[in-house]
């Protein structure tokens, strides 16, 4: 089965239709795809536009108003919903082909700085020799401080070849470091893996891309290479934003019997109503070689854990719910972040196109992931000693106009914005863990449960929020 981007233009011609109306004010019945436009709120529609032209204190661009007018329609739905202007659409496309063109850093907020998580290996900032734990201070001489991530790493993204000179501060060295770097296009892999105990391998997906199945497979023919009698298996999702279903559906069929159902979606329309199920069919992207074909069998019956947590959200969901359903693994960790909906592609011109919800995901057992997400039959705290912003985090049942898990939509358990606020200088305070370090404790704890051994579950099971 493939996963084109289909094309409509319901959005941009029910608007051109409303504009039209209201200035003939035409008595003919319009229509758009079965349903009656709503001539009197078009007609406001067009009378605030006008007004807005003839008004307002300064000139304003046209096409950016109707733009903003689409996005603002499409955002009043839920979260999720969002219109990707020319920009969005083309960041949106190579986050899900796992390229982007930068430095090639993955980073983090810390007091305020950028903190340099890991350097993209063969990477510009790799050759540069910036390193974990660097503070980036300044991009192009002006300083980071107060800005956010996002308004950060845009700084540093930029056009291929083209160059920016970044200021380090560096732990033990009094004089902040100066590196000219030059920009390139950065291929990101989704996938890695190790050997962290003889007989026990870690396997970490970070977000679900079009060549996650590609990576997987390469890493775990790796893992069996170096570890022929693998005894157990570790599958991190921690933090793992999700991304595309066939990525989803082929991870969780790498290790599910043969043709097993993996999800099923949902919706208003026929085609977003479906069960979708562990065949190269659902997950081979424009009907390509099965990449899980040539997989060691051992795969099906290796005893596994899945870490998972709250930033564990969408994919990594479906791939955790599939795997606990099953019995296939135990799911250890804390409560992921409940994003049960499915969002399709729809282009509205070649440059830009609408990210519309359209229908929810179901497990194999018909549980509903949505305001819910997947509750760990082990709970475990991210450290020995608790995780107290555990609680501040949010989840999808925290954010406004959140769908429900069956139908509708719902208000935010609490503020929002409070809520992010909140959390974010809970996370500034906190070490950035090293996901599959020595210091990994949730990693520790499941290599406890595939030796037989008890395991320290801390204090989330008494802050899990049930279903």
């Amino acid at each position: 089965m493939r996963f084109p981007l289909k094309s409509i233009g319901l959005v941009a011609g029910g608007m051109a239709v409303g504009f039209a109306i209201s200035l003939q004010f035409s008595a003919i019945a319009q229509r758009v795809g079965g349903n009656a436009l709503p001539l009197d709120e078009l007609r406001q529609l067009s009378d605030v536009y006008a007004l807005i032209k003839s008004d307002y204190v300064e000139p304003v661009d046209e096409k950016k108003l109707l733009s903003d007018a689409i996005a603002g329609m499409v955002a009043s739905l839920d979260p999720h919903s969002v219109y990707l202007d020319k920009k969005a659409y083309r960041d949106m496309r190579e986050s899900v082909q796992g390229r982007f063109v930068g430095i090639g850093i993955e980073v983090a907020l810390e007091d305020g700085y950028v903190k340099v998580i890991a350097p993209i290996e063969d990477s510009p900032a790799f050759k540069a020799g910036i390193r974990p734990g660097d503070l980036i201070t300044r991009v192009d001489g002006q300083s980071v401080k107060g800005l956010s991530l996002d308004e950060a790493v845009k700084r540093m993204r930029g056009e291929p070849k083209t160059r920016l000179t970044l200021t380090l501060a560096r732990k033990g060295e009094d004089q902040p470091r100066v590196l000219p770097i030059q920009r390139e296009e950065i291929q990101v892999k989704s996938v890695k893996s190790k050997i962290v105990e003889p007989g026990y391998g870690w396997l970490r997906v970070s977000q679900f891309q079009e060549k996650t199945l590609d990576d997987l497979a390469r890493h775990l023919t790796q893992l069996y290479a170096q570890e022929p009698r693998l005894k157990g298996l570790v599958l991190d999702l921690r933090n793992d934003p999700g991304g595309l279903l066939p990525g989803a559906i082929g991870v969780a069929a790498a290790f599910l019997p043969q043709e097993s159902e993996i999800v099923s979606t949902r919706g208003q329309m026929a085609e977003s109503s479906q069960v979708f199920y562990g065949k190269p069919e659902y997950y081979a992207l424009d009907g390509g070689a099965d990449p899980l074909a040539r997989l060691p069998a051992a795969l099906k019956t290796v005893p596994m854990v899945v870490l998972v947590n709250g930033g564990s959200a969408s994919a990594s969901e479906i791939v955790a719910g599939a795997l606990q359903d099953y019995k296939r693994a135990t799911i250890l960790g804390t409560q992921t972040f409940g994003k049960g909906s499915v969002q399709t592609l729809r282009q509205i011109t070649p440059e830009t196109a609408v990210k519309l919800t359209t229908a929810r995901y179901y497990t194999p057992l018909g549980r509903a992931i949505q305001a819910r997400g997947i509750v760990p039959d082990l709970l475990v705290d991210e450290a020995a000693d608790g995780d107290p912003a555990a609680a501040l985090r949010l989840r999808e049942a925290d954010l406004a106009r959140h769908l429900g898990s069956e139908g509708g939509t719902a208000d935010a358990k609490r503020d929002s914005l409070e809520q992010e606020m909140r959390a974010a200088a809970a996370e500034r305070g906190r070490k950035l863990l090293d996901y599959g370090s020595a210091d990994d404790f949730q990693l520790a704890q499941a290599l406890r449960h595939l030796k037989g051994e008890r395991v320290l579950v801390a204090a989330a099971a008494a802050r899990a929020r049930q279903p």
